[in-house]
């Protein structure tokens, strides 16, 4: 009786692994302090909010500082925190240093058409599918990911971060 039991569950477990697709299967990779960030590939959004101007790669960020933050124009958190991510982005200019913010669960058009009202500047890359707010681990938003130039997760930030303070800056020029 209890072989048959178990010949059973494990019947029944293979038909359930069988039924769940492969990349929900896959475990999610470890996003920790200290460890590589993953790399990824997101097409940036042109002002418009029509179309992609340019693609980014992770791997040719190499070299330089790189501020990700996830965001939405619906979330109230990141619109606390998006003034001073540009006064951030703006003071970094010229420093081996880039900031890119990732939509998550936003129409496009309506992301960009924010950033446009409020004049905000940093690129907007679009995440189709949220599959690199998996591969991070993303919780939800705001949630921030500063690299070091050798591509390794320094600080991770979950909700509003204020980014142009002195103990922000003081972060950022230890990791140039």
């Amino acid at each position: 009786m209890k072989r048959a039991v178990i010949i059973l569950l494990f019947i029944v477990c293979a038909f359930v692994l069988f039924l769940i697709p492969d990349e929900e299967r896959i475990s999610r990779p470890i996003v920790a302090v200290g460890i590589k960030s993953p790399d990824f590939e997101l097409p940036e959004i042109d002002p418009g909010g029509k179309s992609p101007s340019r693609i980014w790669q992770s791997t040719e960020l190499r070299g330089k500082v790189v501020f990700i933050n996830f965001w939405a124009s619906w979330c109230e958190e990141c619109k606390v925190e998006m003034p001073s991510m540009q006064r951030l982005y703006e003071k970094m200019q010229g420093r081996p240093f880039q900031m890119i913010t990732i939509l998550y669960r936003e129409d496009p058009e309506k992301a960009m058409a924010y950033m446009k009202e409020n004049r905000f500047t940093m690129p907007v890359l679009l995440d189709a599918g949220n599959k690199i707010s998996y591969l991070y681990g993303v919780t939800g938003i705001p949630e921030t990911f500063i690299v070091d130039k050798e591509g390794v997760l320094r600080k991770r930030v979950i909700g509003a971060g204020t980014w142009d303070s002195p103990e922000a800056f003081d972060l950022f020029e230890k990791l140039l």
